[in-house]
């Protein structure tokens, strides 16, 4: 009975944690470095990105880094993600155990976008100019089993981004636990990702020519420098938790649910499920709760045997983002 009473309580917390509330201030366009909040990983974005409790590879290094304590063995993954407005972003992560209780990773993420008009107040078509823009995301991760049912985990990012001939960089943390509670397979995740400084531009756009006194003949402008704004960072706290349930001999449905807070903008709650059968074929879909634009996720993928210690895997999943276009997610993962 307290077993049952315990799992009441774990689920009932997410839900009123993760809840909408009507009077909470959105601070949504506060904050940078956006495309640290794309979700990488096609498998755990069609369970509507309730992954924090569930991840079991490389993709750790973004969801919840305790949980490279879970791999077993070597894994390079990879991810596409279509992202709004022609907008791609490419993510790479390399995963390995170090030791019986130990692991660690290197993950980069890269987002890049086509060449966009200069414009201005007098030419809002166009000066005939064009710039781009780019950001960049390097990240070295850890984790370790400090008990057999508890680890814990952290990771290290570089971050840079670009518009023009304008540059940002910094630094951010990610810290995260993974909990077996020992009620058959419920686990519990917690993780709080991207704490660091605030990061500004900088670069040779703004450097100006300033004169105090236009009406005096006799004053030369000066060198002067366009003050920017520092900004913070995504900084997001997760909770979550996952269940596997075993309905025949030859599969296995995992749900999954998470509460998340984001620093600019209202609490949010995802809701996940994954059938897997005879860990070959899986099916995926997912609802994201109290998101401007976001809601429905399907997906699914195969694993496929291509040596005697290597897996092949590959991953689809679909978005739906309402009013926007709907963003695809490609994902080709080896495990060795």
């Amino acid at each position: 009975m307290s077993k049952k009473i315990l799992l009441a309580l774990v689920i009932f917390s997410l839900l009123v944690a993760g809840s909408a509330l009507a009077e909470e201030f959105s601070k949504v366009g506060t904050v940078g470095a956006q495309f640290l909040k794309i979700g990488v990983g096609a498998k755990y974005v069609g369970m509507g990105e309730a992954s924090v409790a569930c991840v079991n590879d490389a993709y750790a290094m973004y969801w919840n880094p305790a949980s490279l304590t879970q791999l077993e063995g070597h894994n390079l993954h990879f991810t596409n993600v279509d992202w709004i407005d022609d907008v791609q972003l490419n993510y790479v992560a390399f995963a390995k155990p170090w030791g019986n209780s130990s692991a660690w990773g290197v993950s980069a993420t890269v987002l890049s976008m086509g060449e966009m008009k200069v414009t201005t107040i007098y030419e809002p078509e166009g000066t005939g100019e064009t710039f781009s823009a780019s950001d960049y995301s390097f990240c070295f991760g850890y984790a370790r089993k400090l008990t057999d049912r508890f680890s814990l985990g952290g990771s290290f990012k570089y971050i840079w981004e670009r518009i023009s001939e304008e540059s940002a960089s910094g630094f951010a943390f990610d810290f995260g636990t993974l909990f077996f509670t020992g009620i058959r397979d419920l686990r519990i995740g917690m993780n709080i990702s991207n704490l660091g400084p605030e990061m500004k531009f900088d670069g040779p756009e703004l450097d100006v020519f300033y004169n105090p006194d236009p009406q005096n003949g006799n004053r030369d402008p000066v060198k002067s420098k366009l003050a920017v704004e520092p900004y913070d960072l995504p900084l997001t706290f997760r909770v979550g938790v996952a269940y596997d349930l075993y309905p025949t001999p030859d599969s296995r449905l995992t749900l999954s649910s998470e509460a998340k807070h984001p620093n600019d903008n209202l609490q949010q709650v995802s809701l996940g499920g994954e059938w897997v059968w005879k860990d070959m074929v899986c099916l995926r879909s997912g609802y994201k709760l109290n998101y401007a634009e976001e809601g429905l996720t399907f997906g699914g993928g195969v694993r496929l045997q291509t040596g005697e210690r290597t897996t092949l895997e590959l991953n689809y999943a679909w978005a739906d983002f309402n009013r926007l276009q709907s963003v695809h997610r490609f994902s080709v993962g080896f495990e060795f």
